[in-house]
């Protein structure tokens, strides 16, 4: 296991407004950061369906303590918006959402200045996105993912160059044939490309996440680490299934898993790849040991 530095105080403000243009009401989200510090990079979180910027706190609170800028926007098929099927937004959410991700990197200077404190303290250049689930699909598209139309074709570049590295807990794997009828029923957008999935990214897995949303088994979370070029690592938990653990929450009822253990080793794990992955010279993730909860792997 890495060594972390002692977990400083943490400050969260909530609900921080930001414009967004399109999206038919202003983006919420939830800002959290060390009470010190200076040139503290940022990771943006997608949260997984239904979810909001209430969640994720062991992954958002743990950041935080160790040295990042956490910003958690809400999507707009969270529970807390109860937004109805038949809103005219509703088939196109899963574009929103990585438009929200994006409209909190455009908004960085309003961000900082929601939080008494934390202007000028953000390095606007070291910036992550993670997410989990659904949320991770979103973040991945920052990254170069990219969605397969109905017709075969490869969908629009929604990459940013700004976003230099990400974790993407529990990311769904490759659609067409690997879908359950159910998910390519009500979710087509689930199939994506990730030939420019080029920029460093940690997938994290579950080696007992068994989707009703693939007919393939655990192996489909590991696609977006085989299949994509450039420099990838794998943590695939011994055990793990959606949940990782309990990742979305200290008290979330859908966690079929819990773990303490296995959600401490992604604390720190985490911690220590955006560690390395943003801050120069940082040599967290190469000192990292090996774990009976689970195993990490990489390539280039």
């Amino acid at each position: 296991m890495s060594a972390v530095q002692p977990a400083a105080p943490v400050v969260s403000v909530k609900p921080v407004r930001l414009d967004a243009p399109g999206r038919g009401e202003d983006l919420l989200v939830r800002v959290s950061a060390p009470a010190t510090g200076q040139d503290l990079p940022l990771i943006v979180f997608s949260h997984g369906f239904g979810q909001s910027l209430d969640g994720y706190g062991p992954l958002a609170d743990y950041w935080a303590a160790h040295g990042f800028v956490v910003v958690q926007p809400t999507h707009l098929d969270s529970r807390t918006r109860a937004l109805p099927a038949e809103d005219p937004r509703t088939p196109n959410i899963w574009r929103l959402r990585v438009e929200d991700l994006r409209h909190v990197i455009d908004q960085l200077d309003a961000v900082e200045a929601a939080m008494p404190g934390l202007s000028g303290r953000v390095d606007h250049s070291r910036i992550a996105v993670a997410g989990h689930s659904w949320g991770a699909q979103s973040a991945s598209m920052l990254l170069g993912a990219r969605i397969v139309e109905a017709d075969g074709s490869v969908g629009e570049d929604l990459s940013d160059r700004r976003v230099t590295a990400g974790v993407l807990f529990a990311i769904t794997g490759t659609g067409g044939a690997d879908l359950s009828p159910f998910a390519a029923e009500h979710f087509p957008f689930m199939s994506p490309n990730f030939d420019g999935l080029k920029v460093p990214a940690l997938i994290v897995a579950g080696d007992q996440d068994d989707s009703m949303l693939s007919v393939r088994g655990p192996d489909w979370f590991t696609d977006a680490y085989r299949l994509s070029p450039g420099e990838k690592s794998l943590l695939t938990l011994f055990g793990a299934e959606h949940s990782l653990g309990g990742i979305s929450g200290y008290e979330a009822k859908e966690t079929t898993d819990e773990s303490p253990e296995r959600v401490a080793l992604q604390q720190r794990l985490t911690t220590a790849y955006l560690r390395s992955a943003l801050i120069p010279g940082d040599d967290s993730w190469s000192r990292i040991e090996d774990s009976p909860l689970g195993r990490v792997e990489s390539h280039e």
